[in-house]
């Protein structure tokens, strides 16, 4: 037949001592279509070259057999365009999929009379972004604006999201403030409540004080008792400690915390009189 040559014996994949052969088309691949469908491309009757039909302006004429590769080498060539590889530029090209990075912790340190006033924190941060090619990056500040509302708590957290580092195969963490109280000079907090330790020496302990405690927006309150005070007892003053997170027109108590103040040391005479005032 025409066309196929004989190679002679080979030590290939064929019938031991048997005749192996190629094949390689070296025809026009135009007339054998011409051969079989009577004219020279067979899509030329769904392409009408010369313009023909109503869509004809809007098809491509082009030759087919040399669009697909099918001219000049072979009949079995792919599209010029195709891709067969798994690399990321062709059609065969996998998608990454991103995750988003575990948040990033901040601690924001706040006063017991922002708590009490509520306030604004303004924190700068710097993170990474993506430039325009997106895949190289730039540093960038920004500024977060925590609002601080009424009586919030110790460990209320603020979210800003997908503020973190940004990177061409991330999904940005979001960036997370965290509300911690800064020690304060006169105070200490328990919940809503807040706590003013107030010391009096053992003759008020033992015979009665007043004690002018303050508060958190400048006032003092007096603060009278005629009973013995033991050390570690407590007085409540309704509604003046913080607002209540949920319900911040309300407001929590302020704990008068006695500390009795011992004297170092007492003369003789003293302690004989104490000894015959006091019970056994």
């Amino acid at each position: 037949m025409r066309g196929l040559k004989g190679s002679g014996p080979s030590g290939g994949g064929g019938v031991p001592g048997g005749p192996s052969f190629s094949y390689s088309f070296q025809g026009d691949p135009h007339a054998i279509f011409a051969e079989f469908f009577g004219g020279r491309s067979p899509f030329d009757q769904f392409f009408h070259r010369n313009g023909g039909g109503p869509d004809g302006e809007n098809m491509d004429t082009e030759d087919p057999f040399a669009r697909f590769g099918m001219g000049g080498s072979g009949m079995g060539g792919f599209p010029r365009s195709f891709s067969t590889g798994m690399g990321g530029g062709g059609m065969g090209g996998q998608m990454v999929e991103k995750h988003q990075d575990p948040p990033v912790l901040h601690d924001l340190r706040v006063t017991l009379e922002e708590v009490f006033s509520g306030c604004t924190k303004r924190m700068k941060i710097s993170h990474k972004r993506l430039n325009a090619d997106r895949r190289t990056t730039r540093m960038e500040d920004k500024i977060l604006e925590v609002e601080i509302k009424k009586g919030w708590k110790e460990g209320t957290k603020v979210t800003f999201p997908k503020e973190g580092d940004e990177t061409p195969t991330n999904i940005p963490a979001d960036v997370v403030f965290v509300v911690k109280d800064k020690p304060h000079p006169v105070f200490r907090r328990d919940g809503s409540d807040i706590v003013y330790p107030a010391k009096v020496s053992l003759r008020e302990a033992l015979c009665g004080c007043m004690v002018n405690a303050p508060t958190l927006d400048g006032r003092t309150v007096a603060v009278t008792t005629g009973d013995v005070v033991h050390p570690g007892m407590k007085r409540r003053i309704t509604g003046e400690g913080l607002p209540l997170p949920k319900r911040p027109d309300r407001r929590g108590d302020l704990l008068v915390e006695y500390q009795v103040t011992f004297p170092e040391r007492l003369s003789q005479s003293a302690k004989e009189t104490i000894a015959q005032v006091l019970p056994p």
